[in-house]
């Protein structure tokens, strides 16, 4: 019996005051009501007394046999003994760590045997909370005070800190833990935890020193080192590198510094395709060029050294860094040659691999891991696949003729596999060594050419060139109709001036010059495509130009398409005919209309683009200048690949037949051009289109500039009426319809007509009247002698003579032929009887 005591013995804390105290006031009432009932029953007649005796009997019987029952299998607990064993109590009092337990009505309930140890405590009476434990050392009074702090307001805390003097007289660290406890039937109760993590403490400090010395080592070592992540950038450089490199060691690590920051050409581009399996450990040998912060480069042979987890993430790489620049002893021609081959390897701006039989990489350069970064990070680097689909038989016919051995094979052209949108053109030869035998399993030699931006220009200026063909042939018809429309419509005016409003031919006729008006707006989109139309520039900020189509382009869209416009703030200016914008911006919104049946949102954003923004729009024809740039952007369905590059063709079109000119984006295309600016589409199908329009940036000068329209076209004023006048004209024109017609329009208006049909007789009635001639109409484009060659013999004979140049070309198609300061007036074909009319009464002034 007494070892069964002492073994419970102990298993027991030090301070263990968690049972449950006796109820007092509970016992007291029970027992009250035990007298009150029997006192009552001391009233009651006898045989009443005994039936409530008997139940109050059998009442007492049935609770105590409960708590028999209860107290052998352990659910009622019988005040003032305890527990002989438990497993939880038992693992507490033998914990490691030193446990408090703490109330406010109790103080201490429990303290474990650890608790007393680490406390210096000898006897349970001289057990004292954490806070006075440690209150005489004011090295850790913040951290008791903190964790004093968290017990009151009931939350979890954890402090670590050293006692220079310690509980136990020796220096200690200390890792104390406070959290609330919640027991039913008590007050809310604290837990202290104490641990001696001296030695954990040792242990770290030991292995930071061996760490140090490790680091002081390794910056010191005669070769470099540096450690990178897998998104490129350097985590880690030795000292030894940064001096080499003339990097600040002290900035490596903060995320600036990346691979292509230190090495020269594409070999960032190499090391960063280097992949290795699942679970793998993979270490490479390269010869690469690093550079320095001011951009010198120098040979290196470096090992880098890539692990792999099973979930095929790689850790950071870690690389050593061999520098072959500074060799030391008695050079080695071999070596400097082996130096020289892999810097020249390495650094060509071609793409070169050797690979086997079957196309895999065996080994590559900088510039081929650049150019095929998803065939170096694939697990078989298969050449092929680095290829377009479309483009890979050409390409594995050649690379299995290079394998056997054959030679002298042309070229291959095929585009780099993905979304890339890039291009390369394929070189082969074969691979054989000394004896004749494949050389380590390399079969034959890939050569690739980036030919991405020649091809992209070839393309763009084929289209163009294709363009400028289709405008001269668009301008050489259009100049032929306007001489048919300007005698149809002049013939037309001749015949309504003789016929009044209410005779039956009147309305024919009107007909007759309704339809050929229509005809001579066609005209106007051809010659706008042909860049040969009249413009009357002027400097526009297009930021108010589209705020005031806003109204007008809502009811051209209807209500099932919304319009949004977005404004760059402070847009520069530009030099523009307002007319011919308008209609660019309307066009275009009108066929971003068109192309959302179901209806959609229509954007128009403008913005300012610096030279230095001009790379970004990946656009080669694009000069790097600043620009004004509109967008029009739709949400339509797109515009297929095939018909891409034949949108501004004029007289294409995708509509229905009579739905459409097909002239629309071929006048928005001629516009743009003749104010020197360009036009581009970008479309996916199924999300929409988006046209981009570049402006040059019209920048003031100094000096005032000259009057922006140096020739008008003559408008009659609306209040004119009287149309005739006097004086001799001399009219010159090769088109006898045109010619009968202007000369009938002016007689009729009172002038004295002389009608030439060539430059030449145009002079000899010019010598004949002697300087009686006041005005000279004459067409631009003429055989034998064209209108501003006519000018310069005029001026010859008579430096003041008055002129009207009459043709379907623009005034820039020609004004290039004359004196900046020469003086005429232009009037465009077609033209009205009433225009020429008024042309030559206020020339003639």
């Amino acid at each position: 019996m007494t070892d069964s005591r002492d073994e419970a013995a102990a298993y027991e804390a030090p301070i263990d005051r968690t049972e449950q105290p006796v109820n007092v006031k509970l016992v007291l009432a029970l027992a009250g009501a035990l007298v009150l009932a029997f006192a009552g029953l001391s009233y009651a007649d006898d045989e009443s007394a005994s039936r409530y005796i008997l139940f109050f009997l059998g009442v007492l019987a049935t609770i105590g046999i409960f708590a028999l029952f209860g107290g052998a299998i352990g659910i009622l607990r019988f005040s003032g003994r305890k527990k002989e064993s438990g497993f939880a109590r038992n693992l507490l009092v033998d914990a490691e760590d030193g446990i408090l337990v703490s109330d406010e009505a109790s103080g201490i309930v429990f303290a474990n045997r650890a608790y007393l140890s680490l406390t210096g405590a000898e006897e349970p009476d001289d057990v004292r909370p954490v806070e006075r434990v440690f209150a005489s050392d004011p090295d850790v009074a913040e951290s008791i005070y903190r964790l004093s702090q968290a017990a009151r307001e009931g939350r979890a805390l954890q402090e670590e800190f050293r006692v220079a003097g310690g509980p136990t007289g020796v220096p200690a660290w200390f890792r104390v833990r406070v959290r609330p406890l919640d027991t039913p039937g008590r007050k809310a109760a604290t837990v202290w935890t104490i641990a001696d993590v001296t030695r954990d403490r040792e242990r770290q400090e030991n292995v930071f020193q061996e760490l140090q010395h490790a680091i002081d080592f390794l910056d010191h070592a005669p070769a470099g080192f540096f450690s990178a992540e897998a998104d490129g950038t350097i985590g880690y450089m030795n000292a030894t590198l940064a001096e080499w490199l003339d990097h600040d060691l002290a900035k490596i690590g903060s995320g600036t510094l990346r691979l292509e920051d230190v090495f020269a050409g594409d070999g960032a581009s190499l090391v960063a395709t280097i992949q290795g399996g699942v679970g793998t450990v993979k270490t490479d040998v390269l010869d690469l060029d690093l550079k320095t912060r001011n951009g010198q480069s120098f040979p290196v042979r470096i090992l880098h050294k890539t692990a792999y987890s099973p979930d095929g993430t790689a850790a950071p790489s870690k690389t050593l860094v061999l520098d072959r620049s500074r060799a030391r002893g008695v050079a080695d021609p071999l070596r400097a040659a082996e130096v020289q081959f892999a810097r020249f390897f390495n650094a060509t701006p071609i793409a070169i691999a050797t690979v086997d039989a079957n196309g895999g990489v065996k080994r590559a350069n900088a510039s081929f891991a650049r150019l095929f970064p998803d065939v170096m990070k694939d697990e078989h680097r298969l050449v092929l696949s680095g290829v377009a689909e479309a483009g890979r038989a050409p390409l594995g016919e050649a690379l299995a003729r290079a394998a056997s051995g054959q030679s002298d094979m042309k070229p291959v052209d095929g585009l780099i596999g993905g979304d890339s949108g890039r291009s390369a053109r394929f070189y082969f030869s074969p691979v054989e060594n000394a004896e004749g035998a494949e050389a380590d399993g390399e079969a034959a030699i890939v050569y690739a050419l980036d030919t991405t931006e020649q091809r992209a220009l070839e393309l763009q200026i084929a289209q163009s060139q294709k363009m400028e063909t289709v405008g001269q042939l668009a301008g050489g018809i259009a100049h032929d109709f306007n001489n048919v429309l300007t005698a149809i419509i002049g013939f037309s005016d001749l015949l309504l001036s003789n016929h009044r409003p209410t005779d039956p031919s009147f309305r024919d006729i009107m007909q007759i010059k309704h339809n050929a008006n229509r005809a001579a707006g066609l005209v106007r989109q051809l010659l706008a495509f042909s860049r040969r139309q009249t413009l009357r520039p002027q400097v526009l900020t297009l930021t108010e130009v589209v705020s005031d189509l806003r109204m007008m382009l809502g009811r051209l869209l209807g209500e099932h398409v919304t319009l949004d416009v977005v404004n760059g703030r402070d847009l520069w200016q530009v030099k523009a005919d307002l007319g011919q914008f308008e209609q660019v911006v309307a066009n275009l919104v009108v066929n971003a209309r068109d192309a959302m049946p179901e209806g959609g949102k229509v954007t128009i954003r403008t913005s300012n683009v610096t030279a230095d923004e001009v790379p970004g729009f990946n656009k080669p024809l694009l000069p790097a200048t600043d620009w004004v740039l509109t967008e029009v952007q739709d949400t339509g369905t797109g515009i297929p690949e095939e018909i891409r590059e034949k949108i501004f063709e004029p007289f294409f079109s995708t509509k229905e037949v009579g739905k459409g000119t097909g002239l629309g984006l071929s006048t928005v295309y001629g516009i743009v051009k003749q104010t020197e600016g360009f036009i581009f589409v970008d479309s996916e199908m199924g999300k929409g289109t988006t046209f981009r329009i570049f402006l040059p940036r019209h920048i003031p000068s100094a000096v005032p500039e000259a009057e922006v329209e140096t020739v008008t076209k003559a408008e009659a004023p609306a209040s004119a009426k009287d149309m005739t006048g006097q004086g001799t004209v001399l009219l010159v024109e090769d088109e006898d319809a045109v010619r009968s017609f202007a000369t009938r329009a002016l007689e009729s208006r009172g002038y004295t007509v002389l009608a030439a049909n060539s430059g030449a007789e145009a002079l000899e009635l010019i010598d004949e009247k002697a300087g009686g001639i006041d005005l000279v109409v004459s067409d631009v484009v003429m055989p034998e002698m064209d209108g501003p060659t006519l000018l310069k013999e005029l001026r010859k004979r008579n430096p003041s003579i008055k002129i009207i140049f009459v043709s379907g070309y623009a005034e820039d198609a020609f004004k290039k032929n004359l004196a900046e300061d020469e003086e005429f007036v232009f009037l465009p074909k077609p033209f009205a009887l009433k225009d020429l009319i008024q042309a030559v009464k206020d020339t003639l002034g």
